[in-house]
Parts: structure tokens; C-alpha cells; sequence
């Protein structure tokens, strides 16, 4: 089998997280500048066999786009022109920054290290991996 990335997108830097082989498992993989940011996938699926990529939906809590959508749909266009082959589908990121909080402050990690963007970023990039693998797991 192959992987799955996710990516949690953002204006100045990018969450990117990949499943295991067999798809059950989401690992933080990096955070990158977004402006590297396709450059970065084009480099990993030369390496690495992906079946799809997954990106964050921003929504807010009415089920409406959030204001981010104006700058991850773009990317989205820009991705599928590039890798036309390659499937993308959309995963409802709502809370992800939250649980990444959660899961650090739970992990023990100490306050300056929680407060790193990027780890969050990456951690987020996971959540919603995770969410995708399990809501589309075949029992």
C-alpha cells in the first residue's frame, strides 16, 4: 500500500503529516514554508509511493468556509495542476489547533516548546490525518 499525506495549510508555514504504509497510523512529518511548500510535496511523492493528499477545510462552527479558504483554495488549484494525477480531498479541520494544544499540554511538553508554531502546525497536519484514516477505515 501506499501513504497518505495530510497537510494543515497556512499563510506563512505548513503542517504536513503522512500515514504509515498501511494506512493506520498518522505521524507528524515536518512544517515548511508554504512558499516551499510544492516544491516539498513534489520532492516527497518522487521518494515516497502516496495514494492521496488530504488538506485541512477550514470551517467555522455555523458550517460556513472560514476567511482562509480564499488562500487554500488556490493552493488546491495550484496542486492538482501540478499533480494531476494525484487525488485530493478536503477534511473539516475545525479544532485541530485546539486538540494540538491539548495533546502537547498532555504530552507534558514544557510552555516554550507549546508555544512553537510549527510544532502546532504539525501536530494539527496529524489531527487531521488521523481523522480522515479512522473515518474511512475498513473494519
Amino acid at each position: 500500500m501506499s501513504r497518505i499525506v495530510a497537510i494543515d495549510y497556512g499563510r506563512k508555514r505548513t503542517g504536513i503529516a503522512v500515514s504509515d504504509p498501511m494506512q493506520l497510523i498518522a505521524n507528524g512529518l515536518t512544517t515548511v514554508p508554504t512558499r516551499d511548500l510544492l516544491t516539498f510535496i513534489g520532492e516527497y511523492l518522487a521518494k515516497e509511493p502516496v495514494e492521496k493528499i488530504i488538506v485541512g477545510l477550514p470551517k467555522q462552527m455555523n458550517n460556513e468556509m472560514s476567511e482562509n479558504m480564499k488562500y487554500i483554495e488556490p493552493f488546491v488549484r495550484s496542486l492538482k495542476k501540478r499533480f494531476p494525477d494525484m487525488p485530493v480531498e478536503y477534511v473539516d479541520e475545525r479544532f485541530t489547533s485546539v486538540l494540538a494544544h491539548r495533546t502537547m499540554l498532555e504530552a507534558g511538553l514544557k510552555k516554550k516548546d507549546r508555544q512553537n508554531k510549527a510544532l502546532v502546525d504539525e501536530i494539527s497536519a496529524t489531527i487531521i490525518l488521523q481523522t480522515y484514516l479512522e473515518s474511512n477505515r475498513l473494519y
